[in-house]
Parts: C-alpha cells; structure tokens; sequence
C-alpha cells in the first residue's frame, strides 16, 4: 500500500463516525416559508396540494438511508424552492452544474424538438445531429487542439474513457509499450465514484470501505496548495519546481516507461477547497510527462466548461492536455453529459493503429443530452457569459476579502472566475484546522438552508490530509448579476456568525 501514498492515519475507517457525518449532511432540515415574494409562496404551495400521501416515505436508497432530504418542488433561475414553502438561493448550482440558472424554457424547447426528432440510438451503429453538432463545437472551440470527442453520461465515465484511452494509446504506438500500466495523480482529489476514478482519486473517506479492491497500479504526489504547501518565503517559481521534482521523483520511483499518466485538475475541486495552480505549475508539470512520455491528463469536470471565466480552464495555464474530461457545465444539468475529449497526438496514434477505441457505453452521445447541452453552449456563447463569469467573479472575490478576511476562522479565500472557496480554521495565525468531530461545515449548509438565511453552500471537509481541513465553496451560475453576488457574500457571512460567532 505504501506505493499508493497513504498515511495508515488516512486508511482508518470508523463506520460510527462516517454514518455520523452521512446523518449531518443529510438531515432533512425543517425549512419554513422565508418572508420573500407571496406570488412564489402561493405557487410553491399550489404544488404541493398534489403531494402523495406517502410522502414522508421514499423508495429512493438516499445517502443517509433512514432520512429524506428536503424535497424541491419548482426551480427558477438560482432559486429553489422546497415543499415546505422555502424558497433557497443556489450560490453552487447543486455541485457547480445548472451554470446557466434552473428551468431555462430555451434549453426545454430544444430537448422537447429532439425528443420530437429522435431520443435514443445506439452510437456503435448510428449517430445524430446532435451528437455531431456538440462534438464540433468542443473540437472547434480548442482551436482544433483536441481533435476528436467520446460523449458520455457524466464526469465519472469521462474518466474512466480518459483512463482506458491512455492505456491503449500505448498498445498501438509503431513500438507498442505494453509495460506502461501505472498512473500518477494527486493527493486531495477527486475524478469520480467508480472503482477506477476512485482508485486515481484521492479521497480517503470515499475510499476507505472500497480500498481494498481498488486498483493498486496508481501513485499520488503531493497537490498544488499554495497555503499550506508553500515554505515561509519561498516563491511560486521555486515551490512549482518542488513540486516538479516530486512528481520526477515518483517517475524515477515507479519506472519512467512503465507509467501512461499523469491525471490532475486543473483547478482543484471540492476535495482540496477549489485551488487555482500557481502561474508555471501546469506547464512544469507537463514538461516532466513529455520528458518521460507520458500523457497528461487534465480533469475539468467541474473546473471547465467556463466556470473559471475561459471555456476550458487549461486555457488560462499555457498548456494543452493530450486528454481531457468535461461535465458539468457541458449540459448544465439539464441531461446526464460529460464527454472524453482526445489530443491530436493520441488520435493519430489510434487512428493508424486498431482505428477503433476498445470502449462503449449504452447512452454514449444521448440524443436528447446533446441537443440540451447545444443549447446551453450556445445560450454561454451569445449571451457572453464567459464575461460575466470574470467580472462577476472578479467582484465576487474582492467582497468574499472585503467582508470575510479579518474573521478570527477565515484562513484564506482562494478562487478563480465564479468558483470560491473558503478555509476555515481554529487558528489563524498557526493555520491549525478546526476540530472534525464539530463538523462545522457541514452545519453550515444545514443552517444555509433555514428560513433565516435561504441559501445552499457546498460544505467540504478533510482538505488537508482526509480528516483534517473544512471549506465553504461557492460556484453560482454564469448569469448573476452585481446584486447576486452581494446577496450571497450577505448570506455566506451571516452564516458563518452563525456558526463560528
């Protein structure tokens, strides 16, 4: 286990605690009407006459399994609302998904027109517009850069196509390089929930039940977080050469023909607190795979798409993934999507070798997920959004500094575009994390919700090692206005008094 970088801290499973945190985050929070607009009040309870009988019963296997969350029953732009008459602002977009707002009627009338059209055909045999239409506009919008796209249901399939496309690459090089079966990640992240993205991820608390059926040919290097990663007084250039040494190191370590890849986020997501790299990190780290040839692999599943104020999040780093994998903000929630999307370099070498990738999924390039996520791409493009995403982003931060940094448990606030997270700590000066058995994030979102503060955050905790480390993280829609971004930081603030005093 050791070659797979844990601590044997980080593999210390407690049930007890686990179904604790499970109960915390799930709670069914009793949410009462928040003195807001009657007309919503009325229609929010106009759909709930038709409520089942059976409707504090769920059949549906929830994540705390004795307990059903707070029920939605209409959304609209970044509101939902629930059927005990709250009405929520959405400041992360469920998990940094419906980018362009809930209940858009454009994107409705497109998936409506292809169900009117075509719903279902198996890609292996056939294709549609819709699926052509979407592949073209990703490839276009990278200049031609990533050549080819494998549409799927979500980020998580996205990965595992990611990660099957770089083992075959190397099977059908002139010289095949069968040896190459290892893969280098980082530790603090995530690219999904089946067995292997877990295994190239690193969350100890989704791993630790599964570890031991895990794959054991992947090895974690140390991620790029500046604030605590980085030396009293060292620089960005020096800490990225570290960091560059280290994954040198892990090649030296493993053997530099047997590894396919090296597999990052662009922007760290949720498991490490939404961290942007420091300038040159990407492009060092890119330098080092190319010296040992091996891929690299950026997953932009929830950093992509325009959520960090360019379409592709890798744009703003001076580097070009040979693979790449976008979700999220590709269908914004509208229709189960993400896609593959695959480097000139190992097309070619795919091309002029089998000329077929070994892999296929039932729902691969869905008619109906294509139509809507053309919609909302094209919804991004004319309305600008991308722009709004910066500016709002831009204001965004400088409140979240304005309002929150002298508080006595806000450690540091880090983000790019309209993707923020805040760290909380014990201790400010020392950066000592708060106590996990508090669970403070996690009664964050629970008192988010109530009537007195009507708004949904996206809690995080174990930042730092698996245990240790707790982060609020906001990622509202592309389309906020100036007065949005107020409300949230209003919010977010009176939460955390809330919370922390």
């Amino acid at each position: 286990m050791a070659s797979l970088g844990y601590s044997s801290d980080a593999l210390n499973f407690n049930p007890k605690t686990f179904d604790k945190t499970l109960s915390t985050l799930s709670d069914n929070v009793d949410v009462t009407e928040i003195n807001d607009d009657t007309s919503d009040k009325d229609e929010v309870a106009e759909t709930t006459t038709t409520t089942s009988p059976l409707s504090n019963v769920s059949s549906v296997l929830h994540t705390k399994i004795s307990r059903k969350p707070a029920t939605v029953v209409k959304s609209q732009g970044s509101f939902l609302y629930t059927s005990d008459g709250a009405k929520i602002f959405d400041a992360t977009c469920g998990a940094a998904v419906t980018c362009i707002g809930h209940n858009d009627q454009r994107v409705r009338k497109a998936i409506v027109e292809q169900l009117d059209k075509v719903a279902y055909i198996y890609s292996p045999f056939f294709t549609t517009e819709a699926a052509e239409q979407l592949a073209t506009e990703l490839t276009a919008s990278t200049g031609g850069k990533m050549s080819k796209v494998f549409i799927v249901s979500s980020g998580t399939e996205a990965v595992e196509a990611a990660l099957k496309m770089a083992r075959q690459y190397f099977t059908e090089l002139p010289q095949p390089q069968w040896q190459r079966t290892k893969f280098i990640a980082r530790k603090q992240s995530y690219h999904g929930n089946t067995l292997g993205s877990l295994s190239v991820g690193f969350h100890p608390g989704r791993r630790a039940v599964y570890e031991s059926i895990l794959a054991q040919n992947v090895s974690h290097v140390s991620p790029c977080y500046p604030y605590r990663g980085m030396r009293s007084g060292e620089s960005d250039q020096a800490y990225v050469a570290r960091l560059a040494q280290e994954l040198e190191d892990k090649f030296q370590e493993l053997g530099p023909d047997t590894v396919c890849a090296f597999v990052a986020e662009t922007t760290a997501g949720m498991t490490l607190g939404c961290v942007p790299p420091v300038p040159g990190y990407h492009k060092a780290m890119k330098e080092v795979c190319e010296r040992h040839g091996a891929l690299y692999v950026l997953d932009e599943v929830m950093s992509g798409m325009g959520r960090t104020g360019t379409l592709h999040a890798w744009e703003q780093e001076g580097v070009v993934p040979d693979l790449q994998t976008v979700a999220k903000g590709l269908g914004a929630g509208y229709a189960p999507i993400g896609a593959l999307m695959v480097g000139d370099k190992v097309v070619d070498v795919v091309t002029h070798g089998t000329g077929s990738f070994v892999h296929s999924q039932t729902y691969q390039g869905h008619p109906v997920a294509c139509a809507a996520s053309n919609e909302v791409q094209r919804i991004i493009r004319e309305e600008n959004l991308l722009q709004n995403v910066r500016e709002r982003g831009e204001q965004l931060g400088k409140l979240l500094q304005q309002r929150l940094s002298d508080h006595k448990n806000v450690g540091n606030i880090r983000g790019r575009g309209l993707f923020w997270g805040v760290e909380l700590v014990k201790d400010k000066a020392t950066k000592e994390p708060l106590d996990p058995s508090e669970q403070t994030t996690a009664k964050m979102h629970q008192i988010g919700m109530q009537a007195d503060y009507g708004i949904s955050l996206l809690p995080g905790s174990g930042t730092i090692d698996g245990k240790l480390g707790d982060v609020v993280v906001l990622a509202p829609a592309y389309n906020i206005t100036s007065a949005d971004v107020g409300l949230i930081v209003d919010r977010l603030e009176k939460v955390i008094k809330a919370v922390l005093g």
